[in-house]
């Protein structure tokens, strides 16, 4: 049997018609857009398949992918070959979906109030995230360190590449240092809130009310943004999850702590993944994003 990894991408990956062919072509998609849509009483059809401007919105955006996530996952057939579920950032909730710890609907309320906590969080404070690329992690954080600015790594996704988060004026500021330092290039995305950081504080404790709500008691192993490690208890997603707003999201660590017992990634809802994978480890990376690549990976 091969031991597969269940990967969940996170926020950045949408996009107008996502999850359009799965939807299209199965009775099962449409239900759990149903489900999805009743949830939060929004029309995912047209929230996902219509230009709109809710997608941009992180309430949105976050219960979306997650569906798109979710559905592509449970249209693949070799749910038995599990071995770890691991999401980036967002996606870790997907990947609890997957294991067995939330509902959909539930899942589907829980980031979108998500999403709004995040959004409140940066009510008074702009907040971005900025992507930094050919400079090493030790670098970036004595940089960070040293130029006492609010600014944080927010996502280790692999060697030469770094996200961070804050204050949009701040990271403004620091586009310059880090390109003295050597940096081949330094981004500034197109983000009103800054995930992983402390300026998130204010959403820890109502994040924990929620999770309390919503997760069972027990799942299969889900591996940890924040360290890295796999986690099968309510009482440690609680806190895990509560942390990962304020903490950096350990991609790279943790794809390298589980590569030795996985034969293949499965991306599901995505191929951004898959593209960071290709830098940090040699085992293959298949997405699941239409009915295509669905049977693509059901005949491996």
């Amino acid at each position: 049997m091969m031991k597969l990894g269940f990967l969940f991408p996170g926020q950045g990956s949408q996009f107008v018609g996502m999850a359009k062919d799965l939807y299209d072509n199965s009775d099962k998609a449409k239900e759990m857009f149903k489900i999805a849509s009743d949830a939060i009483g929004t029309d995912f059809t047209k929230l996902m398949f219509e230009e709109n401007d809710k997608l941009g919105e992180t309430e949105y955006t976050q219960p979306a992918i997650l569906l798109y996530s979710a559905i592509a996952y449970e249209l693949f057939g070799k749910k038995e070959d599990y071995t770890y579920a691991l999401g980036h950032s967002l996606g870790e909730f997907t990947a609890l979906y997957a294991a067995g710890a939330l509902e959909l609907g539930d899942a589907i309320k829980l980031v979108h109030t998500r999403g709004k906590l995040m959004k409140e969080a940066f009510k008074e404070t702009e907040g971005s995230m900025m992507v930094v690329l050919g400079l090493d992690d030790e670098t970036i954080e004595n940089i960070c360190k040293t130029e006492n600015k609010r600014v944080w790594p927010a996502n280790y996704n692999s060697d030469g590449q770094l996200v961070l988060a804050g204050a949009k004026e701040d990271l403004a500021v620091m586009e310059a240092t880090f390109k003295d330092a050597g940096a081949k290039r330094v981004m500034l995305l197109n983000m009103s809130v800054a995930s992983h950081c402390p300026m998130l504080e204010s959403a820890v404790e109502p994040l924990k009310e929620l999770l309390e709500k919503y997760l069972k008691d027990e799942f299969k192993p889900v591996v940890s943004n924040v360290t890295a490690k796999p986690y099968t208890t309510k009482k440690e997603a609680i806190e895990l999850l509560a942390n990962q707003l304020t903490k950096p999201v350990l991609y790279k660590q943790s794809i390298k702590n589980i590569e030795e017992d996985v034969d293949m990634f499965i991306e599901f809802g995505g191929k951004v993944l898959m593209g960071i994978n290709r830098k940090v480890t040699k085992v293959k990376t298949q997405p699941v994003t239409d009915m295509k690549t669905l049977e693509k990976a059901n005949n491996l």
